[in-house]
C-alpha cells in the first residue's frame, strides 16, 4: 500500500494535470470565440480580427506558465515513478508526446505568432501566417488529447 504522502503526491498531479486540462478548455473553447467575435456582444466594429487576436495572444502568454508548469511537474512525477519501479511505458509514451506539444507551441508557435503581431496586421493576413495558426491549433488539441489521455491511463492503472 502507498504511504500518504505518496496518495498527496499522486492526487496532486491528478489535479494539476485536471487544473491544465480545464485551462485548455476555457481559454480555447470558451475565451477564444468570445475574443474573436467581440461583435455578437458589443455590436460592430469595436476591435478589428488582429486587435483580437493580439488580446487572445495575451490570454495564451499567461496559459504558457501553467501549461509548462504542468508538464515539467508531470514529467517529474513520472520520472519519479520510474525510480520507484511504478513505471509504465504507455503514460510515459504519452507524457513525451504532450510534452514535446507544449514544447512547441510555447517556444516555436507563439514566439511566431507574437512576432508577426508585432510586425502588424498585415503579417497576420498571410498565408503562412494562418498555415501556422493552423497547426498551433492542431497541435494545443494534440497536446489536450493527450493529457486527457494521460490523465485517465493514471486513474486507471491505480484503480486495477
Amino acid at each position: 500500500m502507498k504511504s500518504s504522502w505518496q496518495k498527496s503526491f499522486f492526487i496532486t498531479y491528478l489535479l494539476l494535470l485536471g487544473l491544465c486540462i480545464g485551462a485548455e478548455i476555457a481559454v480555447g473553447m470558451l475565451a477564444a470565440p468570445v475574443i474573436f467575435y467581440p461583435d455578437s456582444f458589443l455590436g460592430a466594429g469595436v476591435l478589428s480580427h488582429f486587435q483580437s487576436g493580439i488580446l487572445m495572444t495575451q490570454v495564451f502568454l499567461k496559459f504558457n506558465v501553467l501549461l509548462m508548469l504542468c508538464m515539467f511537474l508531470a514529467a517529474i512525477y513520472e520520472i519519479y515513478l520510474y525510480k520507484i519501479n511504478k513505471y509504465d511505458f504507455v503514460s510515459a509514451v504519452i507524457l513525451f508526446i504532450a510534452l514535446l506539444g507544449s514544447m512547441a507551441f510555447v517556444l516555436y508557435f507563439t514566439p511566431y505568432i507574437v512576432e508577426a503581431q508585432t510586425a502588424g496586421a498585415q503579417a497576420t493576413a498571410t498565408t503562412e501566417f494562418r498555415s501556422m495558426h493552423g497547426w498551433s491549433e492542431i497541435v494545443m488539441k494534440a497536446v489536450l488529447l493527450s493529457q486527457v489521455t494521460l490523465f485517465f491511463r493514471r486513474v486507471w492503472l491505480v484503480l486495477k
